[in-house]
C-alpha cells in the first residue's frame, strides 16, 4: 500500500465541502476493519483511507495549511499504513467508568504484546508494539497502542486462498479470542496484503 503525499490531501476549503460524504465513506469502511476482543478491547485496523481521514481531520482541527505542518502530519501517520506484508492496528482498551479504567490499566501492563493474530494452523503472530514511543510505565499501560503484525509469505498465501483467521489476547488479566474473524473483516484485511 503506498504512503500518502501532500497531493493526496484536500485543502481545508475543499475538505470542508466534501467532509460529510467523505466521513460517511470512511465510517462505513472502518466498520469492516475492527475486531472486538472481549468487552473492553478492540483492534482497529488501519490503512491508507483511514490514515487519509485521520490526517484530514487533524489538518481541519488544527487549521494546518502550511507545508511544514502538513509534512509533520504525513510523517506521523504514514507509518500506520500497512506495506503489504503486515497489518497495522490501533489497539484500544475501553472502560466507560474512569475508576474501573484506571484499575484495569494498572493490571494490564504489557497487554499490547499479548495480542495475537493467527492464520489457519500457523503459529500465532504477536505484534511489534508502539514503535513510535513507549506507552507504558511501571504503574500502568496506555489505553491506546499501535501494533504491527508481520505475516510470512506462507501466511499471506494461505489467507488469499481462503484460510481462516483468528485473533485474541492472552494476557494473564485479560483473555479473549475470536476464533473465526467475520468474512467481511477478513476480506478487507486480505486486501492490505501484497
Amino acid at each position: 500500500m503506498t504512503q500518502l503525499s501532500r497531493e493526496d490531501l484536500y485543502s481545508l476549503e475543499e475538505y470542508a465541502k466534501i467532509r460529510p460524504e467523505f466521513r460517511a465513506q470512511v465510517m462505513e469502511h472502518k466498520r469492516h476493519r475492527q475486531v472486538p476482543l472481549g468487552p473492553n478491547t478492540t483492534l482497529y485496523f488501519e490503512d491508507r483511507l483511514t490514515m487519509q481521514y485521520q490526517i484530514q481531520e487533524m489538518l481541519r482541527i488544527e487549521r494546518i495549511f502550511e507545508s511544514e505542518g502538513i509534512r509533520d502530519e504525513l510523517a506521523a501517520y504514514n507509518p500506520l499504513i500497512p506495506d503489504g506484508s503486515n497489518w497495522k492496528a490501533t489497539f484500544m482498551i475501553e472502560y466507560a467508568d474512569p475508576e474501573e479504567r484506571k484499575a484495569a490499566l494498572a493490571r494490564l501492563i504489557g497487554v499490547e504484546r499479548r495480542v495475537w493474530v493467527q492464520v489457519a494452523d500457523f503459529e500465532p503472530v504477536y505484534p511489534r508494539a508502539n514503535e513510535d514511543l513507549e506507552r507504558e510505565t511501571e504503574e500502568k499501560t496506555s489505553s491506546v497502542h499501535f501494533l504491527r503484525f508481520e505475516l510470512t509469505p506462507e501466511m499471506i498465501s494461505a489467507l488469499k486462498g481462503g484460510a481462516a483467521l483468528a485473533m485474541g489476547v492472552d494476557h494473564p488479566e485479560y483473555r479473549h479470542e475470536v476464533r473465526n474473524v467475520p468474512a467481511n473483516i477478513r476480506e478487507s484485511l486480505v486486501l492490505d496484503l501484497a
